[in-house]
């Protein structure tokens, strides 16, 4: 059976306000029909309101301490990263199995998580990221990052509208009309595209800024307007149609293009990124100095470094009277939804990592070579390489 031999672990998730889980019912189902043995630790579905009886029910087995779970599974999933477990007081990379596997979004080019990163890799873990899936037809049904960008651009804008000090529609009053918010998104690729569409549902006047021609098309499709940043082509667009990563000379010019509108607008929302590598800069201080007093940043970079110079990670406070929310984790706020799309991605990710109970590590096909992170005591992501400075 394709999954033979694999002992499939389902930890809690352990970041402060992560309420998602690796597995449902109906993947955990499928698992075990594969010939998996699943293990969950008790409660690991509660922030997305699944009881351990409804895992149970489905044939795992639940466990109540999670160092059991480490210690007898081959392969975990998780959402999040490894991160260090203060109630245990050891790191989630350090209790895997050695020579075992971990799947899950590890955002492994983040300088935050090279720890861990390293960890995994003196281990002999073998570590595949979800938000290293290529945007290619074959890999729809795992990509992962769509499906929490889609929750993270639908979520930004809510997160906005709290902070903000103002209307966000056009609003009639006995004394003449109040003005609909500014909103400026920039990068329009999904997490954007759901930004901008929530945004006009709510009523607000929304500029965008994307360095591809065919992300502009899609933002003015949903009524946005451009802001005209003449790049040549070749530069803009890199593998999978994502955009690539300008020079400084070029990202100094989008800035001196975005100050005037900057300067007007009430809320930026920031989901700029370059797969599998840190997000570029694009709002500093200089621009965040122009804006209004009493507007809001949304930071959704923040998990591959964030889009904003003075973005605190986990963090919303005010600089200088603007609202900078570097919020990490977003897809959790909205936990039902996010935890069924999750699940569902890895569920058909795992599906084509495991062949006979044999993971896939060969990095000559496409979606390994960009999901693979560390495997024979080697860390061999492009992109986390070049943020440790190893090449």
């Amino acid at each position: 059976m394709q999954f033979e031999k694999i002992v499939l672990g389902i930890p809690r998730e352990i970041m402060p306000g992560e309420r998602r889980v690796a597995a449902i019912p109906d993947t955990v189902a499928k698992m075990i029909a594969a010939g998996a043995r699943v293990l969950v630790e008790s409660g690991a579905g509660a922030g997305a309101f699944i009881d351990d009886e409804n895992y149970r029910q489905q044939g795992a087995e639940i466990i109540q301490d999670v160092r059991e779970i480490y210690d007898r599974a081959t392969l975990i999933m998780k959402v999040k990263e490894p991160r260090f477990n203060e109630n245990i007081g050891r790191h989630e990379a350090e209790l895997l199995l050695e020579n075992g596997a971990l799947v899950g979004f590890m955002h492994p080019a983040n300088p935050d998580n090279h720890e861990g990163v390293k960890i995994l890799a003196r281990r002999g873990i073998t570590g595949y990221t979800l938000d290293g899936i290529p945007r290619i037809s074959r890999a729809q049904q795992m990509d992962a990052l769509t499906s929490m960008s889609t929750v993270a651009g639908y979520k930004a804008v809510i997160f906005s509208a709290n902070h903000l000090g103002r209307f966000i529609p056009m609003m009639p009053t006995s004394f003449g009309l109040i003005n609909p918010a500014q909103f400026i998104v920039i990068g329009t690729g999904v997490a954007g595209l759901q930004a901008i569409a929530t945004a006009k549902r709510l009523g607000a006047k929304v500029k965008t800024l994307d360095i591809r021609p065919e992300a502009n098309e899609q933002a003015r499709s949903l009524g946005a307007e451009n802001i005209e940043f003449d790049l040549p082509i070749e530069l803009a667009i890199g593998e999978g149609g994502y955009a690539r990563r300008l020079s400084d000379e070029w990202y100094a010019r989008e800035k001196e293009i975005l100050a005037p509108h900057v300067e007007q607008s009430d809320v930026i929302i920031l989901t700029a990124l370059i797969p599998g590598e840190i997000a570029p800069v694009i709002i500093d201080e200089p621009l965040v100095k122009k804006m209004k007093k009493g507007s809001v940043i949304v930071d959704i970079a923040v998990d591959q470094g964030g889009n904003c110079s003075l973005t605190r990670h986990g963090e919303d406070y005010s600089y200088d009277g603007v609202t900078i929310s570097g919020i990490m984790n977003i897809p959790a706020t909205l936990p039902i939804d996010a935890t069924n799309m999750f699940a569902q991605n890895a569920w058909h990710f795992l599906s084509y990592i495991v062949r006979d109970g044999t993971l896939n590590t060969d990095t000559n096909d496409e979606i390994i070579h960009s999901t693979l992170v560390t495997c024979n005591k080697s860390i061999v992501h492009h992109g986390t390489l070049l943020s440790m400075g190893l090449k």
